[in-house]
């Protein structure tokens, strides 16, 4: 091989490995892009390789790259469908599995370097075989890193904590209702072990060749030890980033179950508050029932004696008992009527007007229990939102309405103040305390509506708030 020929390689294979780092970085964050379309992959790939050829161009510092992709995929995360807490982590996770592979690839590059015999001529033995080598630090430094990368985003895909760092858009599944200074935070937490780890890579690359009084010294010739402690470190700081990661997992999933034991804790106190109301109703039908002989004797000794007006009173008197006993605002369903009834007497001293138009829907379409998660949930919600609303114009409308095979539940409440959505769709809590165990009423409503092929929809028009439920009936699931 000639001189000119070992030039032009040297520029081509400059240009090949910024391509193929290029698209190992596009393929890596790819799958978090919201949504995933041709023209936002392009963009990343031709921005990372623009970024990467202006650095060489320009007389920048060494190690300025790393630093100017994190900035600039950070404040452009929005336009390519990414939230900026994870465009920031996968950035850092990228350099930091670059640099560990590139740390891990050049001590065994050294040691075949070093048993392949330096030929003195001629000097095209000697360019052929430094292409050869390089050649072949590209190849396997390229195909570590792409193992790595694809490791961490299995692991950043797996487990129900993924949304919370890299949430769904408006009117995906609820995975965690976590405000943006708490997913910053976790954020920063799980960026220390691989900003470290990129941090101890650029070190290493500053001292691991010099040049003093024209001698060129290696950090492997001056300190062999290290041609096994560095490649130990960089697997190291990359095995901590992913045990960070798995770590994280584990953390989200027990949130998780104490969330969900959360909604069970509230779901059970309020059946057991149905279960007592329905026995009171219960003890009052038994009691009516026993009483029910004497009355009719009592009746028809008023009868023979002819006392109609006496009769009259007595039957009215019976009938008012009666009246007490039925539901105030009849739905179709026993469950449904105490639910109704009890939001019914919450709206009643807190001056709130309480119009219901709602029939329970056609038995064995829909779970009662089901509907009664909904109506808790959309009701109670309701409830509070009023309390916070000035005394006079508090409201609250529910309906129910059949549409073909589909049940449709809308209720409306006034509300003051400003609702705030999150990047799940649903609105952020404001109530104190664990935040990540608050506001997830909504959230279990969502749930009940998606095992019924349905959805949840929420709008908060002026100071009227209004969250529909779309069933289908599960006959046509």
């Amino acid at each position: 091989m000639s001189e000119s020929a070992f030039r032009l390689f040297n520029e081509a294979f400059s240009l090949a490995a910024e391509l193929l780092y290029a698209a190992c970085f596009t393929l890596f964050l790819r799958p978090f892009l919201k949504p995933q379309t041709r023209a936002r992959t392009f963009c990343l790939f031709a921005g990372y390789l623009l970024l990467c050829l202006s650095c060489d161009a320009l007389p920048l510092p060494q190690g300025s790259f790393g630093p100017l992709l994190i900035a600039l995929l950070t404040a452009l995360a929005p336009l390519a469908g990414l939230e900026r807490g994870a465009a920031f982590l996968l950035t850092l996770l990228y350099g930091n599995a670059r640099v560990s592979s590139g740390l891990m690839i050049e001590s065994a590059y050294f040691l075949l370097e070093r048993a392949l015999p330096l030929p003195s001529e001629p000097p095209g033995v000697v360019y052929l075989r430094a292409c050869m080598l390089v050649t072949l630090f590209l190849v396997c430094h390229a195909s570590l890193m792409a193992a790595m990368l694809c490791l961490l985003r299995r692991l950043l895909q797996t487990g129900p904590g993924r949304f919370c760092i890299f949430p769904q858009p408006a009117g995906g599944k609820l995975y965690g209702n976590w405000r943006i200074g708490s997913r910053w935070r976790e954020v920063l937490c799980l960026s220390l072990v691989p900003g470290a780890g990129i941090l101890f890579g650029q070190m290493i690359a500053r001292i691991l060749i010099e040049y003093r009084d024209g001698v060129l010294l290696q950090l492997y010739e001056r300190h062999p030890g290290f041609i096994a402690a560095v490649p130990v470190l960089a697997a190291l700081f990359y095995a901590g980033a992913c045990l960070t990661i798995a770590f994280w997992q584990d953390m989200a999933a027990l949130r998780e179950e104490q969330a969900a034991w959360f909604v069970e804790r509230q779901q059970t106190w309020a059946l057991r508050a149905r279960i007592r109301d329905m026995e009171q109703l219960y003890a009052s039908t038994r009691a009516l029932r026993h009483e029910l002989r004497g009355h009719l004797n009592n009746i028809q000794g008023l009868a023979r004696d002819g006392a109609v007006d006496s009769l009259k009173g007595y039957i009215a008197r019976m009938d008012e008992s009666m009246r007490q006993l039925a539901p105030p605002i009849p739905t179709g369903n026993p469950v449904t009527d105490v639910i109704v009834g009890d939001i019914q007497r919450q709206c009643l001293p807190l001056g709130i007007a309480f119009t219901a138009n709602f029939r329970y829907p056609a038995q064995g379409a829909y779970d009662a229990f089901d509907m009664a998660v909904i109506l808790q949930n959309l009701l109670q919600n309701a409830v509070e939102a009023c309390e916070k609303a000035p005394a006079d114009g508090r409201s609250i409308t529910l309906t129910g309405r059949r549409k073909g095979r589909f049940f449709l539940i809308e209720v409306k409440n006034t509300f003051a103040g400003k609702v705030v959505f999150g990047p799940d769709g649903l609105p952020l809590t404001t109530k104190a305390g664990d935040a990540s165990l608050h506001g997830i009423g909504l959230a279990n409503v969502r749930r009940e509506a998606e095992t019924y092929m349905g959805e949840l929809e929420l709008k908060a028009v002026q100071q009227e708030f209004s969250a529909t439920v779309l069933l289908q009936e599960r006959s046509s699931i």
